[in-house]
């Protein structure tokens, strides 16, 4: 009885592809190179798929407003870098290293995930309130009647800066991990209030209430986009307006400024109202188009803070109606990036963040402008992205590093749910015939007729 034999395939007849097994494309010649050219295009893509418009459009904007800031810091602090002993480019070299330092460290911040910046979130709330403590210790040091500054040497850091961007960064983490339970009063004041509270507090000992202000801001803008209910927030804007009032009122010059801004500007010209006066001037100089840049009077050592709290109205002079414009579209455009990014997002941490930094940003920006324009007393807020300041800077720029890595992760999460919906679904097995039912008589005997 002979066995039959079986037939052996020829060597590459009736093999089974790599791409039909699942492996690899590996052997030699040109099939490896192939392979890694496929895989380097697949990955190339999903690099760049991760950054939406979204990304680019608050990416964009946050980098020209750095560089008009920049040109605007040079032609506004020269004059007084010069009378005050230096060369008249010692603050734009300043503010430029803070920006050839603070945009890598956006771009850094920005590849982080979600879940490390959660993770250490509450250690970071602890250390900006450690630094901030530092005001009070020999390493504080005074700067406009504000105690709100550390020295250390020559350099100097505004540790208040810091508690912004952890205090954004730790709401988040803290609403987002109560989801479910904010709906309670208790389980939203609790740990919120103490916490948040406490920091503001530091920040208000040193005497910086335009400072306070943006930070209670901040704080409020985070628990609006958590969705609290208004009527757990009510209660607590009454209450801090009331402590903002009384405590503008407790200080001298505060009280000074306030009074000068209800009884008109320039009522005490010599005094009070110099630099609000020499700042409305500024912008009434420039005109439509303005004198040109560089050709500001105003910094020539008329307009106090020229180069920070009131680059503003430098902008306004030199660049005339159409600059001061330009910078409000673009703080429009950064608004409109965030309010996008808050859209795309599906997780309370992403949502809260966003909304903290675009209230802290917009906020800022919209009292500094105010106050340069005479719509609001005097306060000593810089201008975002624009405004001289190192630690600003950095803190500003980091905090727009977050939302962009927010960005990022909602523009991977909504390609992978994209690539879910169009994947084809895998046939069903027919269900199986059921058995048919067999009838049987109930009985011999024939129905009644």
């Amino acid at each position: 009885m002979t066995t039959p034999s079986r037939t052996l395939p020829r060597f590459g007849r009736n093999r089974p592809s790599a791409a039909a097994s699942g492996a690899p494309a590996t052997g030699g010649g040109g099939g490896g190179t192939a392979g890694s050219a496929h895989s380097a295009r697949i990955s190339l893509g999903q690099v760049f798929t991760a950054e939406s418009s979204n990304y680019f459009l608050l990416l964009g904007t946050t980098l020209f407003l750095v560089l008009l800031g920049l040109v605007m810091v040079l032609s506004s602090s020269s004059i007084d870098s010069f009378t005050s002993g230096r060369d008249f480019f010692s603050v734009f070299l300043k503010q430029g290293l803070f920006a050839l330092l603070g945009i890598p460290l956006m771009l850094v911040v920005s590849r982080l995930p979600i879940r490390f910046m959660k993770r250490w979130a509450w250690l970071a709330i602890f250390v900006a309130i450690g630094v901030q403590l530092l005001v009070f210790t020999p390493l504080g040091d005074e700067v406009g009647g504000n105690l709100n500054w550390i020295a250390i040497g020559s350099y100097t850091f505004q540790p208040s800066e810091l508690v912004k961007l952890a205090l954004v960064v730790w709401v988040g983490a803290i609403l987002a991990k109560k989801e479910a339970l904010l709906g309670t009063l208790g389980h939203v004041a609790i740990p919120v209030l103490p916490v948040a509270g406490g920091a503001i507090l530091l920040v208000l000992l040193g005497g910086d209430l335009g400072t306070v202000m943006i930070m209670a801001g901040l704080v409020f803008g985070a628990l609006f986009f958590a969705g609290i209910k208004l009527r757990m927030i009510v209660l607590p804007v009454i209450a801090g307006a009331i402590i903002a009032v009384v405590v503008a009122f407790s200080s001298e010059s505060r009280t000074t400024r306030i009074m000068s801004f209800f009884n008109g500007t320039g009522a005490d010209y010599q005094g009070t109202d110099w630099q609000a006066q020499h700042g409305e001037w500024a912008l009434a100089g420039g005109g439509v188009f303005g004198v040109g840049l560089g050709n500001s009077k105003a910094k020539w050592s008329w307009l106090p803070a020229a180069d920070n709290d009131y680059i503003f109205a430098i902008i306004g002079e030199e660049l005339g109606l159409v600059g001061a414009i330009v910078v409000l579209i673009l703080f429009i455009a950064l608004a409109i990036a965030f309010v996008r990014i808050i859209r795309s997002s599906n997780d309370m941490f992403s949502k809260v963040v966003t909304g903290a930094v675009m209230v802290w940003l917009i906020g800022q920006a919209f009292v500094n402008i105010a106050v340069v324009l005479g719509v609001l007393p005097v306060l000593g807020v810089p201008l975002p992205l624009i405004s001289s300041g190192g630690s600003a800077l950095l803190t500003t720029l980091a905090a727009i590093g977050i939302v962009l890595s927010i960005a990022r992760e909602n523009a991977v999460a909504s390609a992978r749910a994209e690539r879910m919906s169009q994947a084809p679904q895998a046939p069903q097995a027919a269900p199986a015939p059921r058995a048919s039912r067999v009838t049987r008589p109930s009985s011999s005997r024939s129905p009644l007729r």
